[in-house]
């Protein structure tokens, strides 16, 4: 079965590489944090990295595996556990072709409270009205806050929807796209925003973007390649 979605194989494999670098750069993943892209020929399969710090993923150390996260030819790869995450959101959204799971600094507060994140400029107006959250603690309160049963991935994937992201409880991030260029853009803009909203909330009353706003922006990026050029051009140039 394919996806309806313009990209080879190489190409997504490559942006996959690059989308580890350009968010270890952004300090948006850390080093248990992990990306994944559908892939372009197999709509019931993804790839993902072994088990690595992202800013040391190759083309070498990508694994492709199932909706059910097992390994489709290197069954002895060592793989980040949380893969339920990957292939249970795969599974409930067609549209979703990108994931990352993260544990954003700035978005951290607000996993654990009650208040919303909001977006505070146009760029952030994928974030809606406000960002659901998930709590573990709905699906079992046995101490595990990590997302690893089939069980867990179907609530991740219902408390985030149709949204492009949802925050998990005492845990970290994740951020949904059609592809892997949105999915980064969107992970970074919501670490941005969520910096700068925590400073604004300092300030007095917070201006938020409208309903209208919102909707105006979502109707789509004025140059959505650009953002991912630049970002990409400083984490090469980082790394030497």
């Amino acid at each position: 079965m394919s996806i309806s979605f313009a990209q080879t194989r190489e190409t997504m494999l490559d942006e996959l590489v690059a989308a580890n670098h350009i968010l270890a750069h952004q300090g948006v993943i850390d080093a248990y944090g992990h990306i994944s892209a559908r892939d372009p020929e197999h709509a019931d399969r993804y790839w993902i990295t072994r088990a690595m710090p992202a800013r040391e993923v190759s083309r070498e150390t990508l694994v492709e595996v199932t909706l059910d996260g097992a390994p489709v030819r290197d069954a002895q790869a060592k793989l980040f556990f949380e893969r339920a995450i990957h292939g249970e959101i795969y599974r409930a959204r067609a549209d979703v072709n990108a994931l990352i799971h993260a544990h954003s600094p700035s978005l951290i507060p607000f996993c654990n409270s009650m208040t919303l994140l909001r977006p505070m400029t146009g760029p952030a107006a994928f974030i809606g009205a406000g960002a659901p959250a998930f709590d573990s603690r709905d699906v079992d309160d046995e101490g595990d806050l990590n997302v690893v049963t089939p069980a867990q991935g179907r609530a991740l994937a219902q408390a985030l929807g149709d949204h492009a992201l949802v925050l998990l409880r005492r845990h970290g991030v994740v951020v949904a796209g059609a592809n892997l260029r949105e999915m980064t853009r969107r992970a970074v803009v919501a670490e941005t925003n969520a910096r700068q909203q925590l400073q604004a909330s300092v300030l007095g009353p917070v201006q938020f973007l409208t309903q209208s706003e919102i909707d105006h922006r979502r109707k789509g990026s004025r140059d959505p390649d650009r953002a991912w050029t630049a970002w990409l051009q400083e984490a090469r140039a980082a790394r030497g």
